[in-house]
Parts: C-alpha cells; structure tokens; sequence
C-alpha cells in the first residue's frame, strides 16, 4: 500500500512540475497571463489554447485558489475546493506525461 501512495504522491508531483514549467514558459513565449480557456481566432489557436489549459491547468488552479477577496482575506473554502482539484488534474496529468515517457523510453 505505501508503494502505491508514493507512486501517486511521485505522479502529483510530476504533474505539478510540468503544469508550473509549462505556464512560466507560456508566459515567456507569449507575453500575456496563462488562464483557462479554450477561445481563439481560429481553430487552430482554440485547440492551443485548451492544450495550454489542460497541460498547465493544476497550476492556474492552485494560483486561482490564492486569490484574495474584499477586505484582502482569503476564503478557506476556495482554497481547499482548488487544492483538491489542482492535486486531482496534476495526478492525470503527470499520469499522462510519465506514460508518455515510459513508452518512448522503454
């Protein structure tokens, strides 16, 4: 049992990786603020935006679950509701990038 917790802890944290890597890089490469979204000008520029939003996804949420409200506090339930999220989606995404890394490598 504790093989398969540190498995899962091990792919949260891969996912984690990424999702920041790929948001900083993101807003490196093109200029503006990373959010959520699947708009664009075209087709093409619409599936790079949801790529973006799926890929760096768990980062945006735990970011979005920080955000202050009035009065400059922070609401424990939006926290707690984000880090759930954010820790569910970097499990399947690092699920998905080290079976993508074991298949290429192996």
């Amino acid at each position: 049992m504790t093989r398969e917790l540190l498995l899962a802890a091990f792919l949260i944290g891969v996912g984690l990786c990424i999702a920041g890597a790929g948001t900083h890089l993101y807003q490196w490469l093109a200029r503006q603020q990373a959010m959520l979204r699947y708009d664009g000008e075209t087709f093409i520029n619409s599936m790079g935006n949801l790529a973006m939003s799926f890929v760096c996804g768990p980062y945006i949420m735990l970011q979005m679950g920080w955000q202050q409200e009035e009065g400059g506090t922070l609401s424990m339930t939006s926290a707690l509701v984000s880090a759930v999220v954010a820790f569910g989606w970097a499990f399947i995404t690092g699920l998905l990038f080290m079976g993508i890394y074991v298949a290429v490598r192996f």
